[in-house]
């Protein structure tokens, strides 16, 4: 029952009351009257596990490279384990570093590591002989709520050169599926500049739950066992005793990846993730540079938030968890943005229109699901509709005829039935076309193809945003490794131990591919498999239809994979922070249509005139900056593209710039790069002419110009 208030609308002052006022006054009057506030201090947040920290010299070990340096970093040589079987955590940490590292750069010196970019590069541009190390402190710790059921891995780097006067922070969020050193390459640029980083593995990683001896990773990448691991696994897959018993008899030797089975669509979160990677950063900050406490013991708050110069960046993925932070920042924890090739999930109804030319284009602002799925379908088909491009060869053509065949038979491309797989090839690619895929992605399209890249991103974001556990074998897909002829075996001991370091977490990777289940005759390596409704090897069409029918359909499997692409949809307000986009017109992985583009359209119409988003399109850029250095394996990506991770860093350097000296950033422009040309293979090294600034005021003819709702992109 409630007490009746007293007349005045305030309830009686109790006798414990009044004696503990009296008392404060009195303590008031001893004190003289002074009124201190106490100091602010630095608290541990709440999402924060234990933390681990390392001090790395410089010399034998450090920050960016592992102690390899430069030249470490570019050898073809991995880095090697004591015990192969038994790797320790910085074995796996070197190795970690190496491979993340390559995976997203061209190593090779005539690409411009080394000579545009790389650790012996300052952050003026200018290429030094020394091996670039960086001593400093690095930190990590899980983010989870209690459960160990997130445990989305968070890492701070701090540098020897931090200067805590004049601090300044870069995000460097995972590309990909990949684990917490995903980005390293991006954490060069703070690095050398003596920024703090702060990356995330944002809920994803590279290192599975291997079903079969029940053995999962730790934050380390070292191995356990599930029931050692408890709640300090990186990754379990959430079956019980009997689940997993069951699961191994009827799929015995699969294996079950955290993107794919958390069970948690981890996408709705990576902005989170980045803020929290933001917020471990100025704690660390804070203990080590604010002042000690002694009544408490504890260090005063030194900054709080917005007083750290932080840009928000990343690559892909990363950078689309980049902007999801921006956008979710309350704070005020991020300063500006600069990313590359973000994956950016728009609204269902953005009302952007997108023009190239003046001429509107067919298809825009669709999800990575929609149309990778798209993609999935008809790319293996599409990709002999060109002879010579990069990766040609290695598309096996009757598989590839086989689709062709498959989707004309089920009415899926125009023209009769007889038609020349030639004909069906280009009908393919303009299926591509019509769905936003620009024509300077079409070279792109067999390499993509022939390394199932469309396959491996549908199957794990099918699995992700359906909240999918790894028992439902979703539209018939396992992960395994399997031999020559496909069939299902047992992974090799070393690969398993050494996955943290060389998985990305998307297979097919590091030894583990996908699996059909459904294959006529029992199940088989996706790629080999032969579909039920055809019976041939198509590259499993009717995986890629189930797939795609995910999209539309109207069971409970479809709705929960809808409803989680609602729950990743971004909104475009930047809040008005200083930002830039850079995107490679090229990309056939996240075409502009769906992705830059729209997104820039978004945030103007979500800001206005507070806007302050810039986007840099440029030519003869691609997805995949890694692919460049392998002449020897795809020729044709040095001869065609240049390295977009050059302007990751120029756009960095444009929003540090302008946060810190108050420069303009540049206006949105079509930036036009000139490819190395020459014979494919063995393309003349990089010049600057090959990759000129991003301009200051560029001609009226690039500039990309926003008006009412459209956004207009000149050819």
């Amino acid at each position: 029952m409630k007490r009746a208030p007293s007349r005045s609308g305030r309830r009686p002052l109790s006798a414990l009351t009044l004696t503990a006022l009296a008392a404060g006054v009195a303590l008031l009057s001893a004190c003289g009257g002074d009124d201190e506030t106490p100091p602010a201090l630095n608290e541990k947040p709440g999402f924060l596990g234990s933390i681990q920290s390392t001090r790395y010299d410089g010399n034998t070990d450090d920050l960016l490279t592992a102690g390899l340096g430069k030249t470490g970093l570019a050898s073809a040589v991995a880095p090697a384990y004591a015990d192969p079987l038994k790797p320790t955590a910085a074995e796996l940490r070197r190795a970690a570093i190496y491979n993340n590292y390559r995976a997203l750069v061209d190593m090779s010196s005539a690409g411009g590591y080394g000579v545009l970019y790389g650790p012996n590069v300052d952050a003026a541009g200018v290429a030094g002989s020394g091996e670039g190390k960086v001593a400093g402190t690095e930190y990590i710790a899980y983010s989870d709520d209690g459960s160990g059921a997130i445990n989305a891995t968070l890492m701070v780097q701090v540098p020897s050169n931090f200067d805590p006067a004049n601090p300044c922070l870069i995000t460097a969020t995972s590309s990909g599926s990949r684990g917490v050193y995903g980005a390293i390459s991006t954490g060069e640029w703070g690095l050398r500049r003596g920024c703090a980083v702060a990356y995330t593995d944002k809920g994803t990683g590279a290192a599975p739950h291997d079903l079969g001896s029940d053995t999962v990773p730790l934050i380390d990448g070292t191995r356990s066992s599930a029931l050692a691991a408890g709640k300090n696994a990186a990754f379990q897959s959430g079956l019980s005793a009997a689940e997993l018993g069951s699961f191994n008899a009827s799929t015995p030797k699969r294996l079950a990846f955290k993107h794919a089975h958390s069970g948690r669509n981890p996408e709705k979160d990576w902005g989170v993730y980045t803020l929290q990677a933001v917020e471990f950063a100025y704690y660390v900050l804070n203990e080590s540079y604010g002042e000690a406490d002694a009544a408490s013991g504890k260090r005063k708050l030194r900054y709080k938030a917005g007083d750290i110069l932080t840009i928000a960046s990343s690559i892909s993925n990363g950078g689309g968890a980049a902007i999801a932070a921006a956008e979710l920042d309350s704070k005020g924890l991020i300063s500006g943005v600069a990313v590359s090739e973000p994956a950016v999930q728009l609204p269902a109804n953005p009302g952007v229109t997108v023009q190239r030319g003046g001429t509107t284009v067919s298809a825009s602002a669709r999800t990575l699901y929609d149309y990778t799925s798209l993609a999935n379908l008809y790319q293996p088909c599409a990709a002999l509709a060109q002879a010579g491009v990069p990766g040609a060869g290695f598309v096996v053509a009757s598989f590839a005829a086989n689709r062709c065949a498959a989707l004309s038979a089920k009415g899926l491309l125009p023209g009769a039935a007889s038609s020349s797989t030639a004909d069906l090839a280009q009908a393919a690619l303009q299926q591509m076309r019509k769905y936003g895929w620009e024509a300077e992605s079409d070279a792109l399209h067999a390499s993509h193809a022939a390394f199932e890249i469309a396959s491996a991103v549908t199957v794990t974001f099918a699995n992700a945003l359906s909240r999918a556990s790894v028992k439902d074998h979703l539209c018939g897909y396992s992960y395994a490794s399997t031999s020559a002829a496909g069939v299902v075996n047992d992974l090799a001991p070393a690969a398993l131990a050494g996955m943290f370091a060389t998985g990305n977490g998307v297979p097919p990777s590091a030894g583990v591919q996908l699996v059909n289940n459904l294959s006529v005759g029992g199940p088989l390596r996706d790629l080999l498999s032969l579909s039920p409704s055809t019976g041939k090897q198509d590259f499993n069409i009717d995986g890629a239809l189930c797939l795609r029918n995910l999209l539309s359909g109207t069971d409970a499997a479809a709705a929960r994979l809808q409803t989680g692409i609602n729950e990743t949809r971004r909104n475009g307000n930047l809040r008005g922070k200083p930002a830039l986009i850079v995107h490679g017109r090229s990309d056939a992985l996240l075409p502009v249509n769906h992705t830059s583009r729209p997104y820039y359209g978004l945030n103007k119409l979500a800001e206005g005139a507070a806007s302050k988003l810039s986007y840099i399109e440029v030519t003869n850029a691609q997805h995949f900056d890694g692919f460049i250095g392998l002449p020897a394996v795809l020729p044709g990506y040095d001869s065609r593209y240049v390295p977009l991770h050059l302007y990751l860093f120029r756009a960095l350097d444009a929003v540090y710039d302008n946060l810190k000296k108050g420069t303009a950033l540049p206006p949105s422009q079509v930036l036009r790069t000139v490819p190395r040309g020459g014979t494919a293979g063995a393309a003349p090294a990089i010049t600057a002419a090959n990759v000129p600034p991003i301009a200051s005021n560029p001609a009226a003819g690039d500039r990309i110009a926003f008006s009412g709702s459209t956004v207009n992109v000149p050819d």
